[in-house]
This record gives C-alpha cells, structure tokens and sequence, in this order.
C-alpha cells in the first residue's frame, strides 16, 4: 500500500537543473478592515483595503513543496485584523510600517515585505441645529478618491511611496491648447478658452528611509500634498494639461521637504463644443457653452516631477505599483 508520504515524495521528486526559479513573492490580497474609533457619542472611522506580499527564501516551497518558510497567507490576514485593534490606524501609512515590520522580523526566511494599502475617504454626515451632545455617527462615502500607499521594509531600509486615485478635477475656463505640431491627418482646432479635467493618479515618495530620521507627520503630509495639488491645479493658467501637471508636482515638492518624487498619471477628459448650427444656436463660450462630455477615446499625460538631485524610483507605470 503507498503512504500519503510516499505519493508526496514521488511527486516532489527533483528535476533537472535546467530550469530556475525566478523572483517570486506571495501574500494576502485586499483585506477589508473597517475601524471605529468612539469617543463617547462621536464616533471615528477608517476604512482601509490592505495587501500584503512577502518574499525571501521561498524556493523550496516552489521546487519540492516543503511548507516549512510558508507563513499561510490566513495568518497574514488575522496579523490585519489583529494589528488593526492592538495598535489602532492613526494614517494608512503608520499601520502599513507597523505590519511590514512584523511579518520581516518576526519569519526568519523572510527579507523583504510590501505593504498596499487603498483608503476610502468618509465624511459625517452633520446636522446644522445639533447640539454639542448630539450624537456623531453617521457617514456618506466622499466621492470615488481613493488615498493609497505602498510599505517597502527589507530588514533595513524602508520606502513609503503614497497618493492619489481618481481625484476628479475641473477648470471650466483659464485653458488654452494651440501652437500644436501639425500633419495631414490633423482636424483638431486650436482652443483659447476650453474645460480642461482630468482624473488625478499621483503617487509621491517619501526621503524617510530609516528608523533613525523622524518620521513624517503622516496624516497632515497627505492632506498637504493633496491640497498643494488641488491649489497648483486651480491656480494654473494652462496652456497644456502638460504644465499644468509640472505646476502641481512642482508645488508639492516645493512645499513638502519630506517628498522627493511625484509621478502623474492624468487622462485628459476632454469637452467638446457642441456644433448648434443646425438649430440657429451661436454655442460661443463667452456666453455659457454647451459641452459634449467625453469618456473615451482620451489623451493620457504623464511624468515624474523630482527634487534636484533625487533618484527616480516610482516605476513609470502606476498600474505596477
């Protein structure tokens, strides 16, 4: 009779050293942790999307299935869970550290941990004839932005690299788009009043790298960066969606020391004047146009925007970070 031992043996027999294996990661997946924080009738809460990935010594795992590096990715998700309530979610980035810095530390044949994290945004909903004594409980989701940040920790070194998604932004004037190269196929008209709007991507990186430099104020340098995006977005002059990028990244990294980096990722979501000839409609916008919304196909512009001297490390496209 053969054991599930034996079965076990012959099917992890070793192959031939003809194939290697290459880099190679695992993890627990988009963690829903919902936190409340009550103080007396007022309640507080965080609503994170955590995804943790570790690497190291885990070739045996994948040669002959020998589990014994293997920390089960439902433990990695009770350590979520768990880590939520023993130390709290002060910032995204702080509860990211805190786990990144469990799991290298605590698993011998791990080395490296990445942490992603996605937070959705809510606001109270108030009650403008509430009393001091009214109870604060009750929230709407603001918007589709999504705040995000990415934990690096090799045992030594760390990268915090944080942001932005799907901040929705519009100026209905202060745009121009003219001076273009032009070919035979070209039928745009030059504009010198338009909407410009654009869906915000942006991630930025922080210079804190060790344990040894003070931590950034993590929650107060987000909204910061977030608000220097918006005032360089709002305050822009634009003649291309181009500068206008260069102008917020260029605001953030001026105002911010602790950022380095800031790469963009922004779809021109363009508005078309529509043609009301054919009604005896003048559709000029000095006197309140009328748009065509467009979702599809889009101009997509982006770049990275760094401090003189910095590395670029953001990778170029933000879908692999």
């Amino acid at each position: 009779m053969t054991t599930h031992a034996q079965q076990s043996s012959e099917v992890a027999a070793p192959r031939p050293r003809t194939v290697v294996l290459g880099q190679n990661q695992y993890g627990k997946a988009e963690n829903r942790v919902v936190k409340i924080v009550r103080e007396g009738a007022t309640h507080h809460i965080k609503d994170l999307n955590v995804s943790v990935s570790l690497s190291g010594d885990l070739d045996e795992v994948h040669i002959s299935g020998d589990n014994a590096h293997v920390l089960p990715t439902d433990t990695m998700k009770n350590t979520v869970y768990a880590f939520a309530k023993e130390h709290g979610i002060d910032s995204a980035e702080q509860f990211g550290i805190h786990l990144a810095r469990h799991f290298v530390r605590s698993q011998p044949a791990i080395t490296r941990a990445r942490v992603r994290i996605e937070e959705y945004a809510w606001e109270r909903i108030e009650d403008p004839a509430a009393g001091p004594d009214t109870p604060r409980h009750s929230f709407v989701r603001k918007g589709q932005e999504v705040r995000t940040t990415q934990i690096r920790y090799d045992g030594e070194r760390w990268e915090v690299i944080s942001g932005v998604k799907d901040l929705t932004v519009l100026n209905s004037t202060d745009s121009e788009f003219w001076g273009y190269a032009k070919d035979r196929y070209t039928t745009l008209k030059e504009a010198y009043d338009r909407i410009l709007a654009t869906d915000v991507s942006a991630r930025w990186r922080y210079n804190w790298s060790d344990e040894t430099q003070e931590m950034p104020s993590w929650e107060e340098s987000w909204e910061q960066a977030r608000a220097h995006l918006l005032r360089a977005f709002a305050e822009t002059y634009s003649l291309s969606l181009q500068q206008t990028l260069h102008q917020m990244g260029a605001r953030v990294i001026e105002n911010r020391a602790e950022i380095d980096e800031i790469r963009f990722s922004l779809p021109n979501k363009h508005h078309f004047l529509v043609d009301l000839g054919p009604f005896g409609l003048d559709n000029a916008s000095e006197d309140g146009a009328v748009y065509l919304a467009a979702d599809r196909p889009y101009g997509l512009i982006e770049a990275t925007v760094l401090r003189e001297g910095a590395a670029q490390s953001i990778p170029a496209d933000l879908t692999n970070l």
